[in-house]
């Protein structure tokens, strides 16, 4: 069951229990290039990402800010590390959200001019905590960056905005540890119920980034613990908004795009089942309705999981591969080319759907 949270807004995505997870990245081009920030938060939108991520280092990136916002449909959270002046910035450009640590903003009355130009400008905050840029004070404290360490850096700047009257508020509490941050998100949604942002930071390449980040945000989402999460990936930003969106329908949170289902393939396989969902996968990576297809090889398995999807291949000996149409057999297929055959298919179910 899902963690019950305070519901907050990023223009016009909502954040909280109430409703859906949202998948966001953040762009790595230079914010002062306007034109390939904007053309990667555009790339990110088609991915379909809900929110994009933008830094803004200096006072000529939210300069720049305002002009990105104005030619981008998506809500952007501006990402705020040091410098206060700039989160007043950001909020005043339109940023939908800030991305802050208090803690590392300055002192209490800086923080209150930044919320400020947050209510001014109906712009959330994001509590952003992270194992690797502790307050200096914590770290003497617990020695290490421990949960305990992070939940209290937490607590204590969620404090610091209620002071301010400001609850419009999401937290995180990011490690590159994969047991660390588990155990630090679950401390927290203890002892609040603000909604969380979800994340294994700094988690590496493509490879080894997507498998700590789909074992940490996992195991996280199936305790019902996340409201908007985030994959780091040392690639493509548009790969995060994949491989995030493909968690969430993993764990059956969020039904979009093309699933499918499909075997390892073995000697009994009855046509090239790897390489036929290599080409399906890549030629169908637009779609954005939800439709399941399982792609197996022979009988042992195929019939039994073709009862489960929109469109389902059997292998069959002799050319002859069972096709089921929603879980019912449909007829069958001789054509050789079965990416051709399948593409049809889905082609004829998009537009259905449509």
């Amino acid at each position: 069951m899902r963690r019950i949270t305070k519901q907050i807004s990023v223009g016009k995505v909502h954040i909280g229990s109430d409703h859906p997870i949202t998948v966001q990245s953040m762009t790595n081009t230079l914010t002062t290039d306007i034109e390939a920030t904007v053309k990667q938060i555009k790339n990110l939108e088609e991915a379909g990402a809900d929110l994009v991520r933008v830094s803004c280092p200096d006072k000529e990136s939210t300069k720049s800010l305002k002009k990105i916002i104005s030619l981008v449909k998506v809500p952007i959270i501006a990402d705020i590390h040091f410098h206060y002046k700039r989160a007043i910035e950001a909020a005043d450009a339109g940023a939908a959200c800030l991305r802050i640590n208090p803690g590392n903003i300055g002192n209490q009355s800086r923080v209150s001019e930044v919320v400020e130009a947050a209510k001014k400008n109906s712009c959330s905050i994001r509590i952003g905590v992270n194992a690797g840029s502790l307050e200096k004070h914590l770290l003497k404290k617990y020695s290490n960056p421990t949960s305990e360490a992070m939940l209290e850096s937490a607590l204590d700047n969620i404090h610091s905005l209620e002071k301010l009257n400001f609850f419009n508020t999401k937290v995180s509490v990011k490690a590159s540890n994969i047991d660390l941050a588990i155990a630090s998100y679950r401390l927290l949604a203890k002892k609040t119920d603000y909604p969380l942002h979800l994340g294994i930071t700094e988690a590496g390449g493509e490879f080894s980034g997507t498998i700590k980040s789909s074992i940490g945000l996992g195991i996280l989402l199936s305790e019902g613990i996340g409201d908007t999460i985030r994959v780091s990936l040392s690639d493509d930003p548009v790969k995060e908004i994949k491989v995030g969106l493909e968690i969430l329908k993993a764990l059956n949170i969020r039904k979009t795009g093309l699933t499918i289902i499909s075997c390892p393939s073995c000697a009994r396989q009855q046509f090239d089942v790897i390489e036929t969902v290599k080409q399906i996968e890549e030629k169908f990576s637009w779609v954005k309705s939800p439709i399941s297809v399982s792609i197996l090889g022979c009988v042992v398995n195929g019939p039994g999981e073709a009862m489960h999807t929109n469109i389902g291949v059997t292998g069959g000996g002799n050319n002859n591969h069972q096709i089921y149409i929603n879980g019912k057999k449909n007829f069958v297929s001789k054509n050789k080319n079965l990416v051709e055959e399948i593409s049809m298919l889905i082609k004829k179910k998009l537009s259905e759907n449509d």
